[in-house]
């Protein structure tokens, strides 16, 4: 998988398997795309450096990546950024998940990588560089492995354990099931 290969969008087509009470079938589908995003700040006089990888939803990363900075202290406002930009990978093309702040003037800290805490149930966020995610991990096998029954069963049983989420309309949450 090569990241920053190609302009990436908030919305992927794909062919799901939807699950049903007469059975499952493929069907095209939108889905919301999540890539990570590695922010770098750029001081005058100093070398970029790698200040976070957070997950998001593509579109808007200057803003992201502005917002960042000025919530981390790296700057005190808008006035202290430059420019944002993608940066170029080793070949010279685009790399639409990495961005540096190139900041006008030294006035503020840059942080050290990673002097804050941040986390994610799939380990990217926890990341200093984009580099740093990829892993080796076996290819999931492809085709259903979980009755369609029990799939169809699911979101009832986890919403018998999600109160807040019942209330409110907006808690993510998370289950193991075993059938």
């Amino acid at each position: 998988m090569k990241l920053g290969s190609a302009v990436r969008r908030p919305v992927t087509r794909a062919t799901v398997l939807a699950v049903g009470i007469d059975g499952a079938r493929a069907r095209p589908d939108r889905l919301v795309t999540e890539e990570p995003l590695e922010i770098r700040v750029h001081a005058p006089g100093a070398e970029p450096v790698p200040l976070a990888v957070t997950m998001r939803t593509p579109g808007n990363d200057f803003e992201l990546a502005a917002g960042f900075c000025l919530a981390e202290g790296v700057v005190a406002g808008p006035d202290d950024i430059d420019t944002i930009a993608y940066c170029l990978g080793g070949d010279g093309e685009q790399q639409y998940n990495v961005v540096t702040v190139r900041l006008r003037r030294p006035t503020r800290t840059v942080p050290a990588p990673r002097p804050f805490l941040a986390n994610s149930s799939c380990g990217v966020c926890g990341k200093a560089v984009v580099d740093d995610i990829a892993v080796a991990c076996t290819p999931v096998p492809a085709g259903p492995t979980v009755a369609a029954s029990v799939v169809r069963s699911l979101p009832e049983r986890l919403a018998t354990q999600q109160r807040v989420f019942g209330e409110t309309g907006g808690l993510h949450a998370a289950a193991r099931f075993a059938p």
